[in-house]
């Protein structure tokens, strides 16, 4: 039975469509869609890519997408790649309460830090607002800058103008 890639290849040749077309119309790179080709699966970064990169060559190519990932499952256990968990292994008890935490700060802790901080501002606000009510607003001024002569002076007059 032909592997994954030769039926990919044998498939496009058939339609005459050269490795750019196909790039364009699936928007892989032609160098990832040569690999699964050739079966080189090394150069991915996950399977989960190798298995999305062949979903859509498949469908393009009109082949029976669901057959072709069943025989990709095959070959890559073969090669030593296992699809990954959707969900992680249980793990301690530690892990599992900061898991819980990072929920909990994200939906309400951190606004609740916001809010508290808004209504402490408002609130030293306020009570500033209030203390400087009670205060005399000319209560810390000196004498200023110039002296008031006592009553029974006169001030000197100006030379009058010739």
């Amino acid at each position: 039975m032909p592997t994954v890639g030769e039926q990919l290849r044998a498939a496009r040749e058939a339609q005459n469509l050269a490795i750019h077309q196909v790039a364009d119309y699936t928007k892989i790179r032609s160098e990832h869609i040569r690999a699964l080709e050739e079966g080189n699966y090394s150069v991915f970064s996950a399977p989960v890519y190798i298995r999305g990169f062949v979903r859509a060559y498949s469908t393009l190519l009109k082949l029976d997408a669901a057959k072709i990932l069943e025989q990709l499952s095959h070959e890559l256990a073969g090669a030593g790649q296992h699809e990954p968990a959707l969900s992680q292994p249980a793990n301690g008890i530690l892990d599992s309460a900061m898991f819980e935490f990072s929920k909990y700060v994200r939906r309400l802790i951190l606004p609740g830090a916001i809010t508290a901080l808004i209504v402490l501002l408002l609130a030293v606000a306020y009570f500033g607002w209030i203390r400087n009510q009670k205060t005399d607003p000319l209560a810390g001024l000196g004498a200023g800058q110039y002296k008031i002569a006592p009553a029974s002076e006169t001030l000197p007059l100006p030379p009058p103008a010739n």
